[in-house]
């Protein structure tokens, strides 16, 4: 049989069967398992695996196609992309190694483009780990603004300063072990930083960490062991801060100056990401990892009622604090990888009745895109079939004027 035509019947296939995913998961998810690990083991074949490519490169494609052995495929609706096959192996090639190019879905570098960031902005990604849209935002931003990266995680976010080192992304970038849902420091705007060091050797080892080089390293490992069981109610903890990211020569009630509601409106970020912590029943990585977790996890993780409540209350506190850290005229993007209603068009609604300074906004660069509207005029949806892509939903919000 000729293989396009073969192509075309596999894929016909496959999209009856996602359509039936799509009904199970709102349904029942019990008795959409099956049908749910089918449908992604055979749709990563038809999935490309994707990579962006450090601004400054592009002029060195031929040699970096050489030092994969591969042929990059441009992707045309997401500047800066390019698509490889999923079998390709490049962990070990030197353009990886040496960080020209990053591993990131397309659907989540949609999510980071959404958020239109100009060079200036100071962006808050509230759920920071494991750190690929992070390094986005970084590219982005260009030499004026900040990014500021929080997470609950401590192991998580020390993987996204991992990144930041590797791909020289670091300079306007804090992270902060906190939770999200409670997070409220300002944006440090590096202008209005004092050159002064009028701050202790004490008080800057106390805010700095393991950063402060002059600790001995069996100091800095009997602390690390101090902090595991401190309570995330207190201070953020600082893991990481670039050169220009307005935390150098801050003293410590600086540094943790929080950010009242009022306030927030004028002096918060300009740009918030809010990727929240979902069941990421939509996500082939995700889903594939099952295979080995075993059946006990994915009924844990994917189908329990409990844990499905509990997720979605985390979800709009999330949602809520990031908008409450916006500042007004400011862009939110709130987006899981899941495929339910639930944690998605029924958090946007709930989230949009609470307030009415929130307003959805179109996504202008969605035009290009090959998603589908959501079940919310202004929302967006990627599938694997549709996109090519990982599953992702997309609600852009902007803050009004009280």
């Amino acid at each position: 049989m000729d293989s396009t035509l073969l192509s075309i019947l596999q894929l016909n296939r496959l999209r009856v069967m996602f359509g039936i995913l799509c009904c199970c998961v709102e349904k029942t998810m019990l008795n959409c398992v099956l049908v749910l690990v089918v449908v992604f083991v055979c749709l990563i074949y038809l999935i490309m695996f994707l990579e962006r490519l450090k601004p400054g490169y592009e002029a060195r494609i031929q040699e970096i196609e050489a030092e994969i052995n591969c042929k990059l495929e441009k992707v045309d609706w997401l500047p800066g992309f390019y698509a490889l096959p999923p079998e390709v192996q490049i962990a070990n090639s030197k353009a990886y190694q040496e960080g020209k190019i990053y591993g990131i879905d397309a659907a989540s570098g949609a999510a980071v483009s959404a958020l239109n960031i100009s060079v200036g902005d100071h962006v808050l990604d509230l759920c920071a780990a494991p750190g690929a849209k992070l390094c986005m935002m970084l590219d982005l931003l260009g030499d004026f603004g900040s990014v500021t990266g929080v997470d609950i995680a401590r192991h998580r976010l020390a993987a996204c300063r991992t990144m930041l080192q590797k791909y020289s992304l670091g300079d306007r970038c804090r992270l902060f072990v906190a939770d999200g849902t409670a997070f409220a420091l300002v944006p440090q705007r590096v202008d209005s930083v004092s050159s002064s060091f009028e701050s202790t050797f004490e008080e800057k080892a106390d805010i700095f960490g393991e950063w402060t080089n002059r600790r001995p390293y069996k100091e800095r490992k009997r602390a690390a062991k101090v902090r595991e069981g401190v309570a995330l109610n207190q201070n953020p903890e600082l893991i990481f801060y670039g050169q220009h990211s307005g935390i150098i020569g801050l003293s410590k009630s600086k540094l943790y100056k929080t950010i009242s509601d009022t306030e927030a409106s004028s002096s918060g970020y300009d740009k918030v990401l809010v990727d929240a912590e979902c069941t990421h029943d939509g996500s082939i990585r995700h889903i594939q990892k099952f295979e080995h977790w075993g059946w006990k996890t994915l009924q844990r993780r994917v189908l329990d009622a409990e844990r499905t409540d509990s997720l979605t209350f985390l979800q709009l506190k999330l949602l809520r604090n990031g908008f409450r850290l916006l500042k007004v005229g400011g862009t939110l993007v709130y987006s899981t990888c899941s495929l339910t209603v639930a944690q998605n068009e029924d958090i946007v609604e709930q989230f949009l009745s609470e307030n009415a300074s929130a307003e959805l906004q179109e996504i202008n660069e969605s035009r290009n895109w090959p998603c589908k509207s959501g079940q919310i005029p202004k929302t967006l949806r990627f599938d694997p079939l549709t996109s090519q892509t990982s599953g992702l939903f997309v609600a852009k919000f902007t803050k009004l004027a009280s």
